[in-house]
This record gives structure tokens, C-alpha cells and sequence, in this order.
């Protein structure tokens, strides 16, 4: 009998979790000011500031996380995210990674993309929001829509900026844009624009190890 043996070497959970913190670390924080102007237009200003005080928090864990399981260590990544980033986004992403974290624990066979799709529904709830009101869903929602569509992960890295584009045309319903109304129009949502840097990040790196 032929053994072919697959010649990819295996991963390394705890290498592939600290390269994904890193490149999501280093995407925020090089597009910091890029994530301000955007919030200044329509909301604090500071959005770049307290994402990236989230991400490098998260980065200085990542050795902690990876000695971790994955569903231990994404739930200890969301307390962190809502302890580290502030204002409205720290509550929003904690309760995203929170509830991946739980799904996994309830059923280690259970099918990410599964996993991922009631962790964007609590999200919605915790904000009491929906896709078309122009907030991070408006990127959370297709992209989970696309990982149960298996689309290629290089492919969903390139059209994500896309979702985030289309919160331009959109009126802010949720949080202190809602209050300029039709104002808020003409203006990408700081929250979409941080979820779609972070979400491309990830599948760069998930790519790149060959993880389908």
C-alpha cells in the first residue's frame, strides 16, 4: 500500500494565534489616525485611540492566550478587548469573541463559520441594532454570511473593505452619529472601517497558513 503523506508541515495553534493578535495589533495601529479622522467626521474622534489601546493590551497576553484551548483563550480575549478598548466598540468586540469562546466550549465539533454567525446575533442584541445602520454588523453580518458560503479566505480578505464602503451611503441609526441624522451620510462608520481591517487581517494570516 502507498502512503502519501499531505508535505505541508503542521500548524502550531499557539505560533498561528500570536501571528493573528500581531497582524491585527499592527493594522490598528497603523491605521490609527485613518480610524480618528473617520470618528471625528461623525462621533469622538477617538476611535483609533482606544482600538489600538484593545489591540496592543491583547498583544502583550497573546503568549498567555496561546498556552490556552481556543475557546478559552477567545473568551479571555473578549474580556480583554472590554476591559482595554472603552466606549462603545470595547463591549461590542468583547461580546463577539466572548460568545465565539462559548460556542466552542459547548461543542468542540461545532463548525467555526456556525460558531461565528451566533456570535455577530449577540452583537446585534447587545447593541440593540441591525445590518443597514450603519455600525460594525454592516461588515459582521456578509462576512459571516460569506465563511458559511466557504468563500476562499484570500477572496473574503479582498472584498472586505467593500462592506465597510458601503456604511458611506448609509444614515447612522446607533450611537452619537445617530444624532446628525442625515448628516452622518456621506461618511464611513469608524466601527465598520476597524471590523474590516481586523477581519482582513485575520484571513491574510489564516490564508497563509493554509487553515481552510
Amino acid at each position: 500500500m502507498i502512503v502519501v503523506r499531505d508535505p505541508r508541515p503542521a500548524i502550531d495553534p499557539s505560533a498561528l494565534m500570536g501571528r493573528v493578535i500581531e497582524a491585527c495589533r499592527d493594522i490598528i495601529v497603523e491605521q490609527e489616525t485613518y480610524l480618528c479622522d473617520l470618528d471625528c467626521a461623525i462621533g469622538d474622534g477617538d476611535h483609533g485611540t482606544n482600538m489600538r489601546r484593545g489591540l496592543e493590551t491583547l498583544a502583550a497576553e497573546q503568549h498567555r492566550l496561546a498556552g490556552m484551548p481556543l475557546s478559552e483563550a477567545m473568551s479571555a480575549a473578549g474580556t480583554t478587548l472590554v476591559m482595554s478598548i472603552g466606549g462603545a466598540a470595547g463591549p461590542l468586540y468583547g461580546t463577539l469573541l466572548l460568545e465565539i469562546g462559548r460556542g466552542l466550549a459547548a461543542d468542540p465539533s461545532v463548525r467555526f463559520a456556525d460558531v461565528f454567525q451566533q456570535a455577530v446575533a449577540a452583537v446585534a442584541r447587545r447593541g440593540k441594532s441591525a445590518p443597514g445602520e450603519k455600525t460594525l454588523l454592516d461588515v459582521l453580518y456578509p462576512f459571516s454570511d460569506a465563511l458559511i458560503n466557504h468563500m476562499r479566505l484570500p477572496i473574503l480578505a479582498e472584498k472586505i473593505q467593500g462592506f465597510a464602503d458601503m456604511t458611506i451611503d448609509m444614515k447612522a441609526m446607533r450611537g452619537r452619529a445617530s444624532f446628525l441624522g442625515a448628516r452622518s451620510v456621506g461618511h464611513m462608520d469608524p466601527g465598520a472601517a476597524s471590523c474590516a481591517l481586523l477581519c482582513a487581517a485575520v484571513c491574510r494570516q489564516l490564508a497563509e497558513a493554509d487553515v481552510a
